[in-house]
């Protein structure tokens, strides 16, 4: 597979949460094996901001700890608060959602049934990331936690319809973790107005606080890959037994967006008709790994979203509210 795919490993741009660190989240990723990463050359930088209060993390990671961009306390009632991991929808949490620990990232912006959906310093945070993906760049992807992955959904988004990084290569992938959209119709109405076609996988935790505003995100993208997981607000272990899909037909969801004949024949060897979710993983950067050498890759015809159910609780045949949706099987003993 290695030579195949070639020497150049993709450059991955990882942004973490609020009011933590790229070690943090570095240390968070490192509950994966890590060989799913083992094509990818992955960066962590801080957010630019110094943490404005306490974190979740405080005495389980030590500080400093940063903020990609800050919220004040103006309540609005516009829905779902602007796509951060720190915020989340009208309602809320249901009994047996998760929070981080000491609930101090939602009850900093949620007070009663209203959010808090304004912020402060975006401008700043995305001039600052632009320069760093110029000067360190060109990255093939995003990746991010939270705060950090909503924001990088908006630069994705930004950057497809022309607003930011115009000499910049497209990015070929993103991976979700807990993200969301913002809700901001200033921003709305250019960063969602098109579907994004770079490749896009992801994390919904089903005890997750910020479940809804995850899945809303998926729908702001092309054909996304969606993992479930029976978690919170969390980057998810992904242990052996704890996933098993039909390997054939994750083949098939990035297969056709491609023109790469490696790629396609690749799609029709034998395998093993189940794999663990790790191995799911792996599987996806290996063939998103195929893109590294192309200008851009496209999106193929738009089959909604893919599902991976993590057992321990998740329903079988669960499915969003969008059309054309394709379940992978439920995970089996």
């Amino acid at each position: 597979m290695d030579e195949i795919i070639g020497e150049k490993k993709m450059k991955i741009l990882c942004l973490h949460g609020f009011r933590t660190s790229g070690s943090f989240l570095k240390k968070q990723l490192s509950k994966w094996d890590p060989s799913i990463f083992a094509h990818f050359e992955m960066e962590f930088p801080d957010g630019i901001f110094a943490a404005g209060g306490k974190s979740d993390i405080e005495g389980i990671f030590p500080p400093p700890y940063f903020e990609w961009f800050q919220y004040n306390e103006s309540p609005t009632k516009s829905g779902f608060a602007p796509g951060s991991p720190t915020l989340r929808g009208k309602a809320l949490p249901n009994k047996g959602d998760s929070v981080p620990k000491g609930a101090r990232t939602r009850n900093l912006l949620v007070k009663d049934k209203e959010d808090f959906t304004e912020y402060e310093n975006l401008e700043e945070c995305i001039s600052y990331l632009c320069e760093y993906i110029t000067s360190k760049g060109p990255f093939d992807g995003l990746l991010g936690f939270s705060q950090g992955a909503t924001l990088s959904g908006l630069l994705l988004g930004y950057m497809e319809q022309g607003k930011i990084l115009k000499e910049h290569p497209p990015m070929k992938l993103f991976v979700s973790i807990s993200g969301a959209k913002f809700r901001d119709p200033n921003i709305c109405n250019i960063a969602y107005k098109d579907m994004m076609k770079v490749k896009s996988v992801h994390f919904i935790g089903e005890k997750d606080w910020l479940k809804l505003p995850s899945q809303e995100l998926t729908t702001a993208f092309e054909n996304p890959l969606i993992i479930r997981h029976p978690q919170g607000h969390t980057v998810p272990r992904l242990g052996n037994k704890e996933l098993k899909i039909d390997k054939s037909r994750l083949l098939r969801w990035y297969a056709p967006s491609t023109s790469n004949s490696e790629v396609r024949n690749f799609s029709h060897q034998k395998s093993k008709k189940d794999e663990t979710a790790m191995e799911t993983l792996k599987t996806w950067t290996r063939e998103i790994g195929f893109y590294s050498n192309e200008s851009c890759v496209g999106g193929g015809p738009n089959e909604a979203c893919k599902h991976v159910n993590i057992e321990n609780g998740v329903e079988e045949g669960k499915k969003l509210e969008m059309p054309n949706e394709v379940e992978i099987q439920k995970a089996q003993e």
